[in-house]
């Protein structure tokens, strides 16, 4: 309801009613089970930030989730929300898709679930029915095999670029195995490309000396656009160093 709200504000939506799901019950929980975090539709940012289950669990959310906007939006903004809103420039379903999480929706002919590229439609645009809600979103927790990154780079309120990356590593720790990465913030969805991901799939060294190609594979997939967050070109660019940086930080040991 926080961007919604705001958006009724500049009477750019009418409703002629709400409904307030905040204290539906079950719908501010994190529990980890099943191998998968499990984060209800109404929990805050600034719950996940500071919860002590996800920092142990997935850091790289709670890492996330410190970076959206400020404390005051973190303090009333749900996860939930923000995936319904679908707003493009938005921080959470950029990690999301690249750590393969699914939402939960529950409406009156039961409850399905959807992977994040399948709910997110389009800007402003989800998959769920008139009817429907979401009620949690289910994250796979990373493996000993796995390491994760969250990027971004933002200059006005919302992020210009985001990037998320997910590795599995060999026991040497010296190649990659499989690779997951995402760009958002920089169409209408974020985007990722099966021919990126093979190119940061091999031998350490070799894979860096890809990094551009995967780099310029990524941005074309996404198509960015030009906005008021910056023009194409340059998004496509960042693409490219933001890439390198989680890259680097995924296999430094940094957040997983």
């Amino acid at each position: 309801g926080t961007e919604l709200l705001l958006a009724m504000k500049h009477d750019l939506l009418r409703y002629e009613h709400l409904v307030d799901v905040k204290t539906v019950p079950g719908l501010d929980k994190i529990e980890a089970k099943n191998s998968s975090l499990h984060i209800g539709g109404t929990v805050t940012h600034r719950v996940i930030e500071n919860s002590p289950l996800v920092r142990e669990r997935l850091p790289v959310m709670a890492e996330m989730a410190r970076q959206i906007a400020n404390v005051r939006v973190r303090a009333t903004g749900t996860l939930g929300g923000n995936i319904c809103f679908a707003e493009p420039h938005s921080d959470p379903a950029t990690l999301l898709l690249a750590l393969g999480a699914k939402a939960r929706v529950q409406g009156r002919n039961g409850e399905r679930t959807l992977a994040m590229n399948e709910i997110l439609v389009g800007a402003y645009e989800t998959a769920l029915a008139a009817d429907e809600i979401l009620t949690a979103i289910e994250i796979p927790l990373l493996a000993k095999s796995q390491r994760a990154a969250y990027l971004k780079f933002q200059v006005h309120e919302r992020p210009t670029l985001s990037l998320a990356l997910v590795l599995d590593v060999d026991a040497s720790g010296n190649a990659i195995t499989k690779a997951r990465a995402v760009v958002g913030s920089v169409s209408l969805t974020p985007c990722r490309s099966d021919k990126a991901d093979a190119l940061l799939v091999g031998p350490r060294d070799k894979v860096e000396k890809q990094l551009a190609d995967a780099a310029q594979v990524l941005a074309e997939a996404a198509d960015p656009g030009d906005d008021l967050e910056g023009s194409a070109e340059y998004k496509r660019h960042l693409t490219g160093v933001f890439l390198r940086r989680a890259f680097a930080q995924a296999l430094s040991g940094a957040p997983r």
